[in-house]
């Protein structure tokens, strides 16, 4: 038998010192606020390749905040353990909101960081739910790699596929933790087939469960052959044996298997196994991380973060095998480049140096915003060079040139006060004034140069919101500026037409947060209305038009004429515009053409149909005609307006609607009726996955026929149902849909909210 290590000892899963615990104080008052660090290393102590910038992401209720909670205790960070329910009134490390406490879910994401052996991590814990897409997208654009966990008994489910999408946007690699093996129904190697089917990864297992549901135990290193277990009142000690007996065979087929997936991604371990050799378990690892970093392969490791199980050996597969900063290729745009005519030419890409000096100009990227107690706190990703306190950086956006008075790295919703930061480091800096997505540089000859963005989906549900008590307009207006500049997929705007503040934004749930927040953090209660469905209007086949717009009565007149056509967007663009210039010679002249693609694009604002914006239409404008003196920019504008209405409402016309894909999850018994109530709203079944104890149906549903499901599926199944949903597309409505839109914009009396210009 193996010898117990202590909390601070050797592990044998990497041949690396394992820094389990650091200090830990015996006082039980709370931490400031705002500290200087003095038990964490330095940023300038840290080498950029033993740097790991990591995010953990999972499907609602995967665990993802349990195994974060696991990996601060393990590291040192905190001194005890909390569940995230918060039932014993302290709850998860990373989930400091109340509302995230009440409700059980991460709501926003919340970053920390700590060191483990020579390792320094920064960690991004990431909401599930897919009302919260927006904290996912920021948070992968500046990671370098992640930690997909995954339920045992539910695997890959429909926010799994939203977050590897979100990966794969931003070519981010990672490792996989197949999490809750203690639950009834676990399969870690159906989940494995699931990765292999569903997200087409390239896996394998490096541990292994021992035991499954209640007999779990501890887990099999494939690699090293060797079993852990983890003893002690949370797991912090590694107890490291033979393999049991009954694993031993499965052990080797996992390990062959292993090796034969790298055989299909790697060169060097191919060609070891064509010459009927055996790699070794160096050239095995070497294999796994060059792969892993390309996303080739994906490291698969098991447990239970509840059960305090597989935890650390993931974490010495996170530090491992995913890539440091200087491994990943992350580029700026230089805008200078860009002819200043032409906006469509794309312009220069420059390739950051991450090496950690001084000697590389700054530049870094504000991809989160959020207020505190501090005003506005800015999260960062520094891309190239250093920045120390009391430094001046510009806005590439704004010009403005900004003197860094404060640095800090956040450890949830504590700031620890740093003096310098390098490339590689994910900081904060309270009280600046800037936008998500601004990028910052150092120097003067580089205030064109402009980090590539950060993906926003777009709203799908829209609701009203009035103030309860008209006293508190004031917070109410505060709140809302606020909410939309920290989330671009909140949007409120005034209807002009029945005067009521709209917000926008990814779900129900998504707008009841933050309604709930204005009641909280602002002492003004709200009331959200029936909610809207962003119905669209679109075209089915080409229209050509030639229109004459003249208008010469006496003075300066206006003069235009336009030709082309006008044809429908194919494939995924269904909810855009788009405006395209073919006119060859001088016809018209080229300062008109920003006149007549505003006219367009404003005539789409509101389709003649059902009174929805048009999308999925394409203006092709090939030829016209302009007068020397009553020609102009306005002139062109009406012209393009009328000319949309007119020849709009001779097409061909469709209303669209968004579809949901959505995945319900309830006890077998209720299946049959769980999918006859989601094919009574409209539903098409796409998949029904399950065993005998529960079942997982998927669907694609209309929006609009979504609302209020989840009153009737607890109903439906003696409240053990629950569902997820996210956006998919947009399809054409049903026949009795549309009919209902067109009389109810009937009723409206066809009242357009935008005029065209008269003079």
């Amino acid at each position: 038998m193996l010898k117990s290590i202590p909390r601070v000892g050797s592990c044998r899963i990497c041949q690396r010192t394992l820094k389990i615990c650091s200090k830990r104080s015996k006082s039980s008052v709370a931490a400031p606020l705002v500290q200087q660090v003095e038990d964490v290393k330095r940023p300038k102590d840290i080498k950029l390749e033993d740097i790991r910038n990591i995010g953990i992401s999972a499907h609602i209720d995967s665990g993802k905040t349990t195994v974060t909670e696991r990996l601060l205790y393990y590291t040192g960070r905190i001194d005890s353990i909390h569940e995230v329910k918060g039932k014993d009134g302290v709850g998860a490390k990373m989930d400091s909101m109340e509302l995230e406490r009440q409700r059980g879910i991460t709501i926003k994401s919340a970053a920390t960081y700590f060191t483990w052996g020579k390792h320094a991590v920064n960690v991004i814990d990431t909401p599930g739910h897919v009302d919260f897409t927006i904290e996912v997208e920021r948070s992968l654009r500046v990671l370098d790699g992640a930690i997909l966990v995954l339920c045992g008994v539910a695997g890959v489910q429909s926010q799994t596929m939203t977050v590897n999408r979100q990966m794969k946007r931003y070519n981010v690699p990672a490792v996989a933790f197949i999490n809750k093996l203690d639950r009834m129904n676990a399969n870690p190697e159906r989940v494995s087939a699931m990765l292999q089917q569903r997200l087409l990864h390239n896996t394998g297992f490096i541990t292994y469960p021992i035991g499954i549901e209640k007999k779990l135990s501890g887990v099999v290193n494939v690699l090293d052959d060797y079993a852990i277990y983890f003893d002690g009142e949370n797991g912090e000690l590694l107890r490291f044996e033979e393999i049991p007996k009954d694993l031993r065979e499965k052990t080797k087929d996992l390990k062959s298997q292993l090796v034969e997936s790298l055989t299909n991604v790697d060169d060097e371990i191919a060609e070891i196994y064509l010459n009927e050799k055996t790699p070794t378990d160096h050239q095995i690892r070497e294999a796994i991380r060059r792969c892993c970093v390309k996303r080739t392969f994906t490291p698969i490791l098991c447990g239970s973060a509840l059960k305090n199980i597989g935890v650390q050996p993931l974490l010495d597969s996170a530090c491992e095998f995913l890539p440091n900063p200087s491994e990943v290729e992350n580029y700026a745009y230089d805008n200078s480049k860009k002819e200043a005519q032409e906006e469509k030419v794309q312009p220069v890409r420059i390739k950051m140096n991450p090496e950690r000096t001084k000697d590389n100009d700054m530049v870094a990227l504000a991809f989160k915003l959020e207020a505190n107690r501090f005003g506005q706190l800015t999260y960062f990703r520094l891309y190239q060079g250093s920045l120390t306190k009391g430094d001046m950086f510009v806005n590439t956006r704004s010009g403005k040139r900004i003197r860094v008075n404060n640095l800090a790295r956040m450890h949830s919703n504590e700031m620890e006060q740093v003096d310098q930061v390098f490339a590689g480091d994910i900081f904060t800096i309270p009280g600046l004034d800037c936008v998500s997505g601004d990028t910052f540089v150092s120097s003067a000859q580089m205030v064109d140069v402009s980090m590539e963005n950060i993906f926003v989906p777009k709203p799908v549900v829209s609701m009203s919101i009035t103030v309860k008590n008209q006293k508190q307009v004031d917070n109410f207006s505060k709140a809302i500026n606020r909410f939309q500049k920290e989330d671009p997929t909140f949007v409120c705007h005034r209807d002009a037409e029945s005067g009521e503040t709209i917000a926008s934004g990814m779900g129900e749930l998504h707008l009841d947060i933050y309604a709930q927040r204005m009641e909280r953090e602002y002492g003004c209660p709200v009331t959200l209305g029936q909610p809207m469905v962003k119905f669209r209007e679109t075209i089915q086949e080409r229209v050509p038009f030639d229109y004459l717009h003249k208008k010469q009565s006496g003075g300066h007149g206006q003069y235009g004429r336009i030709q082309g056509y006008y044809e429908p967007l194919a494939g995924d663009s269904f909810l855009e515009v788009e405006f395209v210039d073919q006119v060859k010679g001088a016809a018209i002249s080229k300062n008109f053409m920003k006149g007549i693609e505003r006219g367009f694009r404003d005539a789409c604002e509101e389709g003649s149909f059902t009174g929805s914006k048009i999308t999925g239409i394409r203006m092709v404008l090939v030829d016209g005609m302009e007068h020397p003196v009553d020609s102009g920019e306005k002139a062109f504008y009406n012209c393009s307006f009328l000319c949309m209405k007119q020849f709009y409402d001779i097409s061909d016309r469709q209303v669209i609607e968004p579809i949901m894909t959505v995945e319900v999850s309830c006890p077998y018994e209720f299946s049959s009726q769980v999918q006859g109530s989601i094919v009574v709203r409209g539903g098409d079944i796409s998949n029904v996955e399950g065993s005998s104890d529960t079942s997982y149906i998927e669907a694609e549903v209309p929006l609009s026929n979504m609302f209020g499901y989840i009153s009737e599926l607890r109903s439906l199944t003696e409240g053990k149902g629950d569902f997820t949903m996210e956006y998919k597309c947009y399809r054409p409505v049903g026949a009795d849909t549309e009919e209902r839109l067109i009389q109810e914009w009937d009723e409206a009396g066809r009242v357009y909210k935008k005029k065209f210009h008269t003079d």
